[in-house]
């Protein structure tokens, strides 16, 4: 029996497979790995594995992109941060999907149902893609923010960029104040029109307007200058350059 981590985040990763030594002692637990290159590459060079808990967010893109490019016949069960309707919808299809953080409960009953499975369900990307995409093309307009021990509304024409930072989501605006935010960079992604904002990398997403300068860089990548940003290293992986380009040629 052999089990596939893919995640990024060390503290999830360390608490799912505490957890799975508990449901399947004897199993090998290959992982983590945390980048879709690293992903496709391992899965490219081994036999498939029996199971795969598969975040969905990586360092370097998203899962999906594994999937496109590997031929799998293991059962996929996915850990997000989406929330829990997007959850029972995939569930529907007979892919699991785990909430974080990862309720033991939760996923006991997703073992239970590996276990006694007899079909292999399908990935089905474009179901996949759909149900974490906004619904009804309803975006939001404006943001609730925290200022001390104020909270004000910035709207969405004033932001230019938002980022994480030791796990704590910032707003920054076109004229350079920087908010604190309750929400994660997925869940805003998921709010926002992807014509105008784009995930550049595990932490930053921009507005189109706050690109300043756009330069290659090595191993085909690219780096990004954002407007009133003291970052200088902000790198698009080589995975989601031609995303890139192609949102901003639109």
């Amino acid at each position: 029996m052999k089990i596939l981590i893919i995640e990024d985040e060390k503290p999830a990763a360390t608490r799912l497979i505490q957890l799975l030594k508990g449901y399947f002692p004897n199993a090998e637990l290959i992982g983590p790995i945390d980048t879709v290159s690293r992903s496709v590459e391992w899965l490219s060079q081994n036999p498939s594995p029996n199971l795969v808990f598969c975040d969905i967010q990586l360092a370097d893109g998203i899962s999906f992109e594994i999937f496109e490019q590997v031929p799998l016949t293991a059962l996929v069960i996915f850990t997000t941060a989406f929330d829990q309707y997007a959850i029972k919808a995939f569930k529907v299809n007979a892919i699991d999907y785990l909430l974080k953080p990862i309720d033991p409960k939760e996923l006991g009953r997703a073992v239970e149902k590996f276990n006694t499975r007899t079909v292999q369900p399908t990935l089905d990307l474009e179901v996949l893609r759909t149900l974490i995409q906004p619904k009804s093309n309803v975006y939001k307009s404006r943001f609730l923010v925290r200022f001390g021990d104020k909270i004000q509304s910035v709207p969405l024409e004033e932001v230019a960029f938002f980022f994480s930072e030791e796990r704590i989501t910032f707003l920054q605006t076109n004229s350079g104040k920087k908010y604190v935010l309750d929400s994660t960079l997925e869940q805003i992604e998921s709010q926002l029109d992807p014509a105008n904002f784009f995930r550049l990398n595990r932490k930053y997403l921009c507005h189109v307007d706050a690109i300043e300068e756009v330069f290659t860089y090595s191993n085909s990548r690219l780096k990004v200058h954002l407007s009133n940003c003291s970052d200088s290293a902000i790198l698009i992986s080589r995975e989601k350059v031609a995303d890139f380009k192609d949102w901003l040629d639109r």
